[in-house]
């Protein structure tokens, strides 16, 4: 995992790289010039931005390239996923989307539903009755297998089945749940299937449960030296689901009102260091936590975080909470996050400075990067600010210079620092159909957006 041709020892490394970022944010005096230092920008604009905003032809083409790829993406996931026997999905797919283990992941089953389904609903060259198959087929292998039962009936979904429906792990989580609720839901809205919807509703209301109220139902023994922990992963996650559900529901908004407005206070808690970080995990209160636990910042996490608050901010037309998503959520985990020598944004990062614990610190997944995209050309698309374009410009040639696979279709998902790819595989236990279809969906989306203003 340590870069080549780097003589110095790894702690002394990981210690150089991050005090440099540390220094630069807690300066916090940068200009525009320095603040765009290091963006090779091309096709257009200049580093400083000083040009303006991008042209409709080099957006044109950029929507062009990511409606591409998402057709090759969707395309692998229908010839390869597919389970015609027991229904639902293979998540385990080699690069050429052989399946390489049978076992199914309950959190990328709902991703695949959901993604299929909300493609089907918004998106007209996929409005296709074998999308539309194919998120039911996914939908009643859930609803069959993936809720185990309890004491009090049935409980927590499982983490993983076997390929005919057999449960093999439950985490002590809510992202099973989170998933099957967002799954049902959008599937629901097509079907008009009103025990469906309700089936998500109810889910999600254990949900909120076991987050807010009581946790022992999760499993997770409460121990006297492990306090309870903010850990961002969760706010967000709600927060989303507070998306789905109320989509075109005003009596379901009303009904989640409080907890959207929850979830937006428990994330704002992790800027830290007096606003120049995010930290991952946090006191329930809002204060930092001792130790590595305390330290830990994850720059894509955090890039997902702000495009979420932006979000909710634009609905809600709260102008200090959008410049809150771009300034503290976007700009402060770019700038720390972003590799420097080889490009890219790192996985993990110690705010202190310390070597991340993670071994897989410094290496380049493809859903950081996914979520980077969204982030940047979510924040152009409702400010028009130069910078924020030469962002996602800076992000997306490194995104499809290294993670696209050209021979097979899909994305490779785990690189090296120096950005070669290192497991190979385009589906695993934590890498399905979501994250690269999402990106570019809502990319594709938004660049409508934005080209159809300018045409107007």
């Amino acid at each position: 995992m340590s870069p080549r041709n780097t003589p110095s020892p790894v702690l002394l490394r990981c210690d150089w790289m991050v005090r440099d970022q540390s220094w630069r944010m807690v300066l916090g005096k940068r200009n525009k010039q320095d603040q765009l230092s290091g963006c090779c920008i091309e096709g257009g604009l200049s580093s400083s931005g000083k040009t303006g905003t991008m042209t409709a032809a080099l957006l044109e083409q950029y929507r062009e390239r990511i409606r591409t790829e998402l057709d090759r993406v969707v395309d692998f996931w229908l010839k390869f996923s597919h389970d015609n026997e027991h229904g639902g999905y293979f998540n385990c797919l080699g690069k050429d989307g052989k399946v390489y283990d049978e076992l199914k992941y309950v959190w990328l089953q709902g991703r695949q539903v959901w993604m299929y389904s909300r493609l089907y609903r918004t998106t007209e060259r996929f409005h296709k009755p074998e999308i539309l198959e194919a998120a039911k087929s996914g939908a009643a292998f859930l609803q069959k297998f993936a809720r185990v039962q309890g004491s009090s009936g049935l409980g927590k979904c499982a983490f993983c089945l076997t390929r005919d429906g057999r449960a093999v792990k439950v985490q002590r989580t809510i992202f099973s749940e989170c998933f099957y609720v967002m799954a049902m839901d959008e599937l629901s809205r097509i079907t008009q299937d009103k025990e469906m919807q309700a089936d998500a509703e109810s889910l999600m209301d254990r949900l909120i449960f076991w987050v807010q109220t009581d946790s022992s139902e999760l499993g997770r023994p409460q121990l006297p030296g492990d306090p309870p922990v903010n850990s961002m992963a969760v706010p967000m996650m709600l927060l989303c689901l507070v998306d789905q559900l109320t989509e075109g529901r005003t009596d379901v908004a009303e009904k989640y009102k409080d907890l959207s407005e929850w979830c937006v206070e428990r994330i704002l808690q992790h800027i830290q260091r007096d606003g120049k970080a995010i930290l991952e995990n946090v006191t329930l209160n809002g204060k930092e936590l001792p130790g590595c636990q305390g330290r830990v910042q994850n720059p894509g996490h955090a890039l997902e975080a702000g495009w979420f608050l932006l979000q909710y901010a634009q609905k809600k037309g709260d102008v200090q909470l959008q410049k809150t998503a771009v300034d503290k959520f976007m700009e402060i985990p770019f700038h720390t996050g972003w590799d420097k020598q080889h490009g890219g944004l790192f996985y993990f990062l110690d705010v202190d400075g310390h070597c991340p614990t993670q071994l897989e610190w410094n290496m380049k997944l493809w859903w950081p990067h996914c979520e980077a995209l969204i982030a940047y050309l979510m924040a152009y698309s409702h400010s028009k600010e130069p910078v924020l374009l030469d962002r996602f410009k800076q992000i997306y040639d490194y995104t499809f210079r290294h993670f696209s696979d050209e021979e097979h279709g899909e994305w490779f998902g785990y690189l090296s620092r120096q950005g070669e790819v290192v497991l190979d595989f385009k589906g695993g236990p934590f890498k399905g159909f979501f994250h690269v279809p999402r990106c570019l969906y809502m990319c594709e989306k938004l660049l409508d957006g934005l080209l159809e203003r300018q045409d107007s």
